[in-house]
């Protein structure tokens, strides 16, 4: 059979970087021939879950994938512009996701599963169990980790009861205590010191076409929100210089605090775009706002911009 890359998108977090190993390793068990690969290197939070369940490598990074292969299987996402460079030049012949479908559409038929959970890899657990595949302890171990992650261990507005299910069976084959190790988890992708703000605005950031309009929505999380916000003057300078090179209209970077689930949001972008941002969230001032309770891109940030944008 043809090989197939499995990927998440860019920037992966570790629901695309968990969720395309059990795609893999599934699709491998159900007779294809894939390769689970990632469109960047892990983030911290990513690197701690793949060397707790004994993950030696993280999937190989690539740029491009036509030059591997014609099919590709896409997780934790669908928009064109958060996938490979030349997606536009292979087949898609899966999507397993749990955001909203904006821009696809393919030239052939093709098995698409997209549901309104907290986290790809919850779907994915639904998945092993409908198709009768047994999890691996270590599998189970990176679908867990990718769950906490996404509802930051459950406290998230996108966290559903079927979450919670996948996270108490999950952990039991993972033989971890969800509870303390997800905790160890967050905390491990909070370090930020150690980078640069290119880095850090980089890191878990995504591109939204809001009509016509090029948004850009990165996030952060801290346990110390005071000690990310020292460095807010260096902050706006990075994004401003980063919305010129790439043609941002709107820049948000919204730093999470992972232990009260409270963010701060920084914001540039032009008078326009900006007028609109503050259509969803009230009035940005010095470049910043207050989001109380505000921690999911996904529910939180980009559907009330979505419908100011309109």
């Amino acid at each position: 059979m043809e090989k197939e890359l499995v990927f998440g998108h860019q920037n992966p977090d570790t629901d695309a970087i968990g969720t395309a190993i059990a795609y893999s390793y599934l699709q491998n068990k159900l007779g294809y021939d894939t390769e689970a690969v990632a469109l960047g290197e892990p983030n911290d939070e990513t690197a701690f879950a793949l060397k707790k369940f004994g993950f030696e490598e993280a999937p190989r990074v690539i740029k491009t994938a036509a030059n591997e292969v014609n099919k590709v299987m896409l997780v934790d996402h669908n928009e064109p512009q958060q996938s490979v460079s030349d997606i536009d030049k292979v087949t898609v012949t899966h999507v397993v996701d749990h955001h909203r479908i904006m821009n696809f559409n393919t030239s052939t038929p093709l098995f698409y599963l997209a549901e309104p959970v907290g986290c790809t890899s919850t779907i994915m657990y639904g998945l092993y169990k409908h198709f009768k595949v047994e999890i691996p302890e270590n599998i189970a171990g990176i679908m867990l980790s990718a769950i906490i992650s996404d509802t930051l261990l459950l406290k998230s507005p996108t966290t559903t009861e079927r979450d919670k299910k996948a996270v108490q069976e999950l952990a039991e084959i993972a033989n971890v205590d969800y509870q303390k190790y997800g905790l160890e988890e967050l905390k491990a992708g909070t370090n930020i010191a150690s980078k640069s703000e290119e880095e850090l605005i980089d890191l878990d950031a995504k591109s939204f076409d809001l009509n016509g309009k090029n948004v850009r929505v990165a996030q952060i999380n801290v346990v110390d929100l005071p000690e990310a916000l020292e460095r807010k003057e260096t902050f706006l300078k990075t994004m401003k210089d980063s919305a010129k090179s790439e043609g941002y209209d709107l820049f948000m970077l919204l730093i999470t605090n992972v232990l009260d689930s409270d963010s701060t949001a920084l914001v540039i972008g032009s008078d326009e775009a900006l007028t609109s941002f503050e259509k969803a969230f009230g009035e940005v001032k010095d470049s910043e706002i207050s989001l109380p309770g505000v921690v999911s891109r996904k529910k939180q940030v980009v559907p009330p911009l979505t419908e100011a944008f309109k």
